[in-house]
């Protein structure tokens, strides 16, 4: 007799397809144009910055961390790469992560405790909000990328022992800019600020470094900087940027940092070329990036601060009829749909390795299908 399938949460599931909201894990040809990829700089098909990390790499005993940080896994590889991001950005002091969402988890998870106030805008990255939930300090957000009401949000909170804010540096899904001002009210109420720089580092500021370049912000002992290396950089994990007093804290109390094992030795080395070359070409980079930008802007009416363009759409059907019609014609865009977005979208990223004149003709066929 053949046992009949263990399916808890098919109605759960089939309530996903009716909605239009069901995902699933696909390979997309190498062919495609990708205009979906957080690779913004094309770095991830950089073959000279792989054969680098591989030369680097090939110089040690060994090719994997093989512990935590704070066991055995600490490596060179890692402290050179921390070091450079310090000179870079001008912090004083770095610690490398396994990713993104696992440095969201840390910062908030650690740094906010009992009796603190954690003030987040209300678009931050899902890995914030996810994280949030586990703190036994106040949480609240804020209106998106509204200063106004941060500070009435910060002045609510004056009895708290400490404030943190929480924002990006350019909003994954929105693809705006945060506001300068958040900076200033940070420091007038002796905030904590930190600032998820996933999607613009790489992408924005005079060396291409992100919203702290980008504004001349200079690094005060009560900022954060988080940025991932899996999008601009074209690797895979994340670093914090902070005071050596901070870095020391999340070291000791931030649990992906303690019972994780320590990121990959190739990533970093890669990540570490990646650095190398935005710095050594940013010019160059900064022109192909303006001229994505325009190109878009001439058919939407969308201005985009970094190279995330998100397109309005009826609702979630008909992001995925649109996507699934210019991927037979050899384009992928991203069909996003609730609940990572309020209303449905598609999302076009203006990838400097996709060609302007392929940007373009992409352009005019989404604009076709809308």
């Amino acid at each position: 007799m053949t046992e009949a399938p263990v399916t808890p949460y098919a109605g759960e599931l089939a309530a996903l397809e009716r909605a239009g909201r069901y995902r699933e894990r696909r390979i997309f040809s190498d062919t495609v144009v990708d205009l979906a990829s957080n690779d913004y700089l094309g770095l991830a098909e950089n073959r000279a910055l792989f054969e680098a990390a591989c030369e680097r790499l090939g110089r040690e005993k060994s090719h994997a961390p093989k512990a935590s940080m704070l066991v055995n896994g600490y490596h060179p590889i890692h402290r050179d790469f921390e070091q450079e991001l310090c000179r870079a950005n001008g912090f004083e002091a770095a610690i490398v992560m396994g990713s993104g969402f696992n440095a969201n988890i840390a910062m908030i998870e650690a740094l906010v405790r009992k009796g603190d106030a954690l003030i987040l805008d209300e678009k931050y990255h899902a890995s914030g909000m996810l994280a949030a939930r586990l703190l036994e300090g106040g949480v609240s957000t804020f209106a998106h990328n509204d200063a106004a009401d941060l500070e009435r949000r910060l002045a609510a909170a004056s009895g708290a022992r400490r404030r943190i804010v929480a924002v990006e540096g350019i909003y994954s899904m929105d693809g705006d800019l945060m506001s300068p001002e958040i900076f200033d009210l940070a420091e007038r109420y002796d905030a904590l600020l930190i600032v998820d720089e996933a999607h613009s580092s790489g992408v924005v500021g005079e060396r291409l470094l992100g919203v702290f370049d980008h504004f001349g912000i200079t690094p005060s002992a009560r900022h954060l900087k988080m940025g991932t290396l899996g999008k601009a950089y074209g690797s895979f994990g994340a670093y914090v940027l902070a005071s050596q007093h901070l870095v020391d804290y999340l070291v000791n109390r931030a649990k992906p940092v303690i019972y994780a094992t320590a990121p990959s030795l190739f990533d970093t080395a890669l990540s570490h070329a990646s650095l190398d070359y935005i710095l050594s070409h940013a010019e160059a980079l900064k022109t192909e990036i303006a001229q994505r930008r325009q190109i878009v802007a001439s058919h939407f009416d969308i201005a985009m601060d970094g190279l995330i363009a998100p397109i309005a759409v009826g609702g979630n059907r008909e992001a995925v009829r649109i996507q699934q019609a210019l991927l037979a014609d050899g384009i992928l865009v991203g069909a996003i749909r609730q609940p990572t977005v309020e209303h449905a979208i598609i999302r076009l990223i203006g990838r400097i390795s996709v060609d302007p004149e392929t940007l373009d003709a992409a352009c005019r066929q989404i604009k076709a299908l809308q």
